[in-house]
């Protein structure tokens, strides 16, 4: 993290801190100042610490120069209330933790701060496993991710099974944002879109009760502690939908992983089958559970290569790799 500084007093957001943050953490105590950090790669994400206490929080603000400002404010009031509602229903144990939510600001840029919970990332084991060619510490943080998005799921399991073509607008978002960026050609949205249709039509894609995702399960937002616990973060995209479509992004994201880091894609192939087996133990039959998952995992799975595909970050050779690495899987 990047230190920015102090938080000026004359600031509105000291104010806010001061008088209807802290004292929900620290009711009997002085705030005296706070000391400003900025998360990497993040203009929106920073972390306050009172100086004194070294008790922090993080603040999060959900409106950016020139976006709409009410998209902003449903985005912000999404994670605030699905923070509360997943504390609510008992998610927050000893061995799972959603962050707790202080305060929820619209005239602040639509800020939502929340509790600060330091934690391994996803991303950050993935990339030690395979520096220090620790396999084992992979397989068990997977374990731990798997445990923690059936309990998700399970937990909150409805009667109504799943719509599956509610996902088409953020699949034709992704493939149009490609093609703007000259990510994919003409022949390959073709394909891309035939692949679509045979999945729509495949019955094991509407045949799931729809589950509470997390909708934006990537390895940034699952969060590792001592000892075995799991913290995640980041629930503005929380819906209703295929549980299959977390499953898939951390699939694709672990996918992504080797293809980059060792150019050997093939070798996510274990992790990725752990993960969806330990997944699966969480069910009264867990070989029909496997089944159902992996009949349908490949959709979502080459859905998400298809989304890193489209990050400006990313050269333009390497995102050939990835949109060609999800055709393959799409057409399974």
């Amino acid at each position: 993290m990047k230190y920015l500084g102090r938080l000026n007093p004359q600031d509105p957001l000291f104010a806010y801190l001061r008088d209807d943050v802290y004292p929900q953490i620290l009711p009997n105590d002085q705030v005296r100042n706070f000391r400003v950090f900025q998360f990497p790669a993040s203009n929106e994400v920073f972390l306050y610490e009172e100086t004194h206490s070294q008790q922090k929080v993080i603040g999060k603000f959900f409106q950016r120069p020139g976006k709409d400002p009410q998209n902003a404010w449903e985005r912000a009031w999404n994670e605030w209330q699905n923070l509360h509602y997943l504390r609510n229903i008992g998610l927050n144990h000893k061995h799972f933790h959603i962050p707790q939510a202080f305060g929820i600001a619209r005239h602040m840029n639509s800020l939502v701060v929340e509790e600060y919970c330091p934690g391994q990332s996803l991303s950050s084991v993935m990339s030690q496993s395979l520096a220090e060619h620790h396999e084992d510490l992979l397989y068990a943080r997977l374990t731990d991710l798997a445990w923690f998005l059936a309990k998700l799921h399970n937990h909150t399991a409805g009667a109504e099974t799943v719509h599956f073509h509610t996902q088409f607008p953020y699949f034709d978002k992704i493939v149009a944002r490609l093609q703007r960026r000259h990510r994919i050609t003409e022949a390959q949205m073709r394909e891309v879109y035939g692949f679509r249709d045979q999945w729509q039509k495949s019955p094991c894609m509407w045949s799931d009760q729809a589950v509470l995702i997390h909708g934006d399960a990537t390895p940034s937002n699952f969060l590792f502690a001592h000892p075995r616990t799991i913290i995640a973060i980041d629930f503005e995209r929380m819906k209703r939908a295929d549980r299959v479509y977390d499953l898939g992004m951390i699939a694709g994201e672990i996918k992504h992983h080797f293809l980059r880091n060792n150019h050997h894609g093939e070798q996510a192939e274990p992790f990725i089958g752990h993960f969806l087996w330990e997944y699966s133990t969480h069910f009264p039959d867990r070989q029909a559970a496997f089944a159902a998952i992996t009949r349908r995992i490949p959709f979502y799975m080459g859905m998400t290569l298809l989304r890193i595909a489209r990050n400006s970050w990313l050269d333009w050779r390497y995102s050939q790799i990835l949109v060609h690495a999800a055709l393959s899987v799409l057409r399974r």
